[in-house]
C-alpha cells in the first residue's frame, strides 16, 4: 500500500481496502459466469487490524452461494507487515453479493460454466 492512500492516523485509509474488496469479489464471480455485475451489498465488514505504507495486501476470494440472478462472495483480506516479513494477520473480511446484468441494466439469469469446478448452486 502507498502514503496516497493513507488516512489522518498514517493507516491505509478503509474506503480504499473497501473498494478492492469489491474489485477482488468481482473477479471472482466473473469467473463462475461472464456477465456484468453491480454491488448489491456488502456485508460485516469489520477491520480487526490496521494495514501499514508498505504492507502487502492479500485478497481471497471464493463464491458462496448463486442464486437465479445474483450470487455472494466470500473475501479476505490478508496483510504481510513490511516491518515484520513473514507475520501475516488478517485485516477483515466480507460477504459481497452481487447481481448479473444485461447490457440494458435488467438482472440477468446466471448460468455457471461447467468447467468450474466446486462452485456451490443453491
Amino acid at each position: 500500500m502507498l502514503p496516497r492512500d493513507t488516512n489522518a492516523l498514517g493507516t491505509i485509509f478503509g474506503g480504499v481496502i473497501l473498494s478492492y474488496i469489491d474489485l477482488a469479489g468481482a473477479i471472482e464471480a466473473r469467473r463462475v459466469a461472464v456477465h456484468r455485475y453491480v454491488t448489491v451489498a456488502m456485508r460485516e465488514v469489520v477491520f480487526v487490524a490496521p494495514v501499514y505504507v508498505g504492507d502487502t495486501v492479500s485478497f481471497y476470494a471464493q463464491v458462496e452461494k448463486i442464486g437465479r440472478t445474483s450470487l455472494t462472495v466470500h473475501v479476505t483480506v490478508e496483510a504481510e507487515r513490511m516491518q515484520a516479513p513473514n507475520t501475516v494477520v488478517r485485516v477483515t473480511e466480507a460477504d459481497v453479493v452481487y447481481v448479473a446484468m444485461t447490457d440494458d441494466g435488467r438482472p440477468t439469469p446466471i448460468f455457471p460454466d461447467p468447467a468450474v469446478s466446486g462452485t456451490p448452486h443453491v
